[in-house]
């Protein structure tokens, strides 16, 4: 509890603090002294970035393992083979430029919306007061801080009007710490009540939470179940890669003992369809394609895994204010209490809006309907806070009589049976915000305030509904994400909101939820609106959610949010929100509109959806290319294929429709266990590829003879090879419609055209010779159709997703 200003006198008369004018308060650097800091380099120059740098996308890009090993084979290529056998080569050089751009896209986006987003501290030079990019701080700068702003560096507090910092998000420990002129304030804090100032001591890297704000902010890759899955395969296939590699080249150089060029160039066409090259780049495309999708509807994407993570959700925490309603209020009626004089209660509301210097919106509301009272004067004011539900002021009146008024929570600030609880609950039920005035007997900074105060009035105020957000609500319902709505406000009146947007189920007072989090879990299961939720219990119940073994989403814009936005799994922040909620949060909606977020589940879950996907495509090629080789070196016959076979099999079966496949609408809810979905696909795909694709072979290599007979062999088990990829594509395209069966009857009209046209069959070396072995192949694959048709069905049975 501290006074209106740092710095303020006593009055001879009236022993209260009366606060110092304007112009005794510190007036902050000079121009001068900002500018001979700026020439010293004592600058609060951090790099927060929102993206990678174009120089580690070009790394991230380029520098694969994967491509080292096609970069190297493209190489032998170049030089032992014909031009169209290391077209795979180029393949890959359009691969990583595809992706390179595609990444700097989305840097850009991300780039412009995160300095649409930025927080803009408030500094005070020259006695002005005016807000500047936090790059802009100096050494010794005069900082101002209110409520929901981020401490952004390390100082001394010089101001402080009954100032309450949350230091959770450093040291972990949740109760707000009151901080008086000359305490340290830590960057990385945030205030939660009061107001004051504070000057800079640590500006850039020195600054305590300097570090930790860099990297919190960056665009990331990381932890995300889809990239980790897909490393987990990656490591798999290099460990398969390596011997059955080693074993083809002893097969292929060593003992067959044909043409070195030719040996050369059939190895390598064996261990290049084994690297799934594709599916990392193709990955990094859709989350960048996402983000810039996004971002054209001002959604910032502070993380990329979030696009990801809100696709998993199931639950999603709703706070009422800000998010289901708009900030703004309406006093619709003030109800004086006990025989209070109307005109009086007025005055007292009008000086309450008066003295709170960051008034917020209920009491925006009362300012807007009450002016101040010139002859009344603010001695000492109790800023809101989240956990006390109230705010007060004292005050001396202008016939030198002084009071002491509270405004808050009328549940909180009443004795239960207080007769106005009754017409306050009836208010509540019509959906209304009731605040009650009460006339305290103590002084502010007694504890105990609130005992014994004589209720005056009933504040009456209107929530203004977010249009969009019932349509939000619905859409949530229909997904299978459940919505709990958490706010501080009175549960009856949260749950009268909630009902006019078509949001019904249980409404639960928070003060009677169990402290146990199983039985809290359990609570919060058979319940939907919670009121009267203090901000400590607001993260208890996203840990009591996730501890039941559902992933949360929280959303809100208040400083009150910070814990829950922090510990679950996905924060979603309102542009229009606090800096510490829009610090912590994953997901930002620059345009403050609730009904971006479906826009942001639906791109999660067309990523997601789509990767697994194709992700099938790409492993089923490497399945059967891996125990093709194996084949080859057991049976010592020629690998089948070279290099332009598998390129050519690749672009038309996995490659084109893949991209399109990866970018098309996908609204199937994101399901765990990616590894074990696309492999439990991906293995019996391989091996009926393979085991089909060398029958072909082997019955080839007995029904020709003599020269070119090795083309011809090439040929058949190629064609088989292509049939069965066909099928695998034409599953994994299902459901269909008019484009996806398109697409795939391209990819099929597009190798009938290699087969018919003369030069194209010369350049790709496929011919098809007589009719028997052609037809043979062409029943081999049919058979492995259905083979696949069968496997896949059972799979679908035997180990359920």
């Amino acid at each position: 509890m501290t006074h209106i200003d740092a710095g303020a006198e006593l009055d001879p008369v009236h022993p209260v603090p009366i606060p110092a004018s304007p112009a005794e308060r510190a007036l902050g650097l000079s121009a001068a002294e900002v500018a001979e800091r700026v020439a010293r380099g004592e600058v609060n120059d951090v790099p927060v970035r929102s993206s990678r740098s174009v120089s580690e996308i070009v790394r991230a890009n380029v520098f694969t393992r994967f491509n080292a090993i096609i970069g190297v084979l493209w190489l032998i290529m170049l030089f032992v083979a014909p031009f169209q056998d290391s077209l795979f080569g180029y393949v890959i050089l359009a691969n990583t430029g595809i992706g390179i751009i595609q990444e700097w896209r989305a840097k850009k986006t991300l780039d412009s919306l995160a300095v649409i987003g930025e927080a803009k501290p408030t500094v005070r030079r020259d006695g002005i007061a005016a807000q500047v990019s936090t790059s802009e701080i100096v050494l010794g700068d005069l900082i101002e801080i209110g409520p929901g702003d981020k401490i952004v560096v390390d100082g001394d507090c010089v101001e402080a009007d009954g100032l309450e910092i949350d230091e959770s998000l450093l040291t972990g420990e949740a109760d707000p710490v009151i901080k008086q002129p000359g305490d340290q304030v830590m960057s990385g804090s945030f205030v939660v009540a009061g107001g004051g100032a504070f000057t800079a001591t640590k500006v850039g890297r020195e600054a305590y939470a300097a570090q930790l704000a860099e990297e919190a902010s960056r665009f990331t890759l990381v932890h995300s179940e889809l990239r980790t899955g897909i490393s987990t395969i990656l490591k798999y296939v290099t460990w398969m890669m390596i011997p059955t590699a080693i074993g083809l080249i002893i097969s292929q150089l060593v003992v067959k003992q044909n043409d070195f060029k030719d040996s050369v160039a059939r190895t390598v066409g064996g261990i290049v369809p084994m690297v799934p090259e594709g599916l990392v780049l193709l990955t990094s495309v859709a989350f960048a394609i996402g983000v810039i999708r996004l971002g054209r509807k001002q959604c910032l994407v502070q993380e990329l895994p979030a696009i990801e993570g809100l696709a998993r959700v199931d639950t999603v925490c709703l706070d009422k204010t800000g998010t289901l309603t708009e900030g703004g209020m309406d006093v619709t009626e003030v109800r004086p209490l006990g025989g209070s004089d109307e005109a009086y209660v007025h005055k007292v509301l009008g000086s309450l809006g008066e003295s709170d210097p960051r008034p917020n919106a209920s009491l925006k509301a009362i300012i807007d309907a009450y002016p101040d009272s010139e002859d009344w004067r603010c001695t000492e004011s109790l800023p809101f806070s989240s956990a006390r539900k109230y705010s007060g002021a004292s005050f001396s009146e202008g016939n030198g009589e002084t009071s002491t008024w509270l405004l808050g929570a009328p549940d909180v600030l009443l004795s239960e049976g207080d007769p106005a609880l009754a017409e306050t609950e009836r208010l509540n039920e019509e959906g209304l915000r009731v605040l009650l005035l009460t006339r305290a007997t103590r002084d502010l900074d007694d504890p105990a305030v609130k005992e014994g105060s004589k209720p005056t009035a009933l504040v009456v105020l209107e929530q203004r509904l977010r249009p969009d957000a019932a349509d939000t609500l619905r859409y949530f319902e229909e997904q299978n994400v459940k919505a709990k709505v958490i706010s501080g406000d009175n549960a009856v009146s949260v749950g009268a909101v909630a009902g006019k947007l078509g949001l019904t189920g249980k409404v639960v007072d928070a003060r009677q939820l169990p402290a146990d989090q199983a039985e809290m879990a359990k609570s919060l299961d058979k319940g939907t609106v919670f009121g009267r939720v203090t901000p400590q219990q607001k993260r208890d119940m996203v840990g009591a959610l996730q501890s039941n073994g559902h992933t949360v989403a929280m959303t809100g814009d208040g400083v009150n949010d910070v814990l829950a936005l922090k510990d679950a799994d996905i924060g979603v922040s309102m542009g229009s929100g606090s800096e510490a909620t829009r610090a912590v949060a994953q997901i930002v909606l620059l345009n403050n509109s609730f009904a971006t977020l479906p826009s942001v589940v639906a791109e999660g879950r067309r990523v997601i959806g789509n990767i697994t996907r194709v992700a099938t495509l790409f492993l089923v090629k490497t399945v059967y290319s891996v125990l093709l080789a194996i084949l080859v070196v057991c049976w010592q016959v020629e690998y089948p294929f070279l290099p332009r076979h598998l390129t050519l099999l690749s672009t038309l079966t996995i490659g084109v429709p893949a991209f399109f496949l990866a970018l098309a609408p996908n609204t199937e809810r994101a399901r765990p266990h990616f590894v074990r979905r696309v492999m439990r696909y991906s293995i019996p795909g391989g091996v009926i590829a393979a085991v089909a694709t060398f029958i072909t072979y082997l019955t080839a290599r007995h029904h020709y003879s003599g020269t070119g007979a090795l083309d011809a062999e090439t040929s058949a088990a190629t064609l088989t090879l292509f049939l069965i990829s066909m099928w695998v594509l034409a599953i994994v395209a299902r459901p269909y419609t008019w484009w996806r069966v398109a697409l795939v009857a391209t990819m099929g009209a597009g190798f009938l055209l290699v087969l018919v046209v003369p030069w194209l069959q010369d350049f790709f070396a496929l011919k098809l010779v007589g009719a028997t072995m052609p037809w043979i192949a062409v029943g081999i694959a049919a058979v492995a159709a259905a083979a696949l048709e069968f496997v896949w069905k059972w799979v679908d049975r035997r180990f359920p997703a």
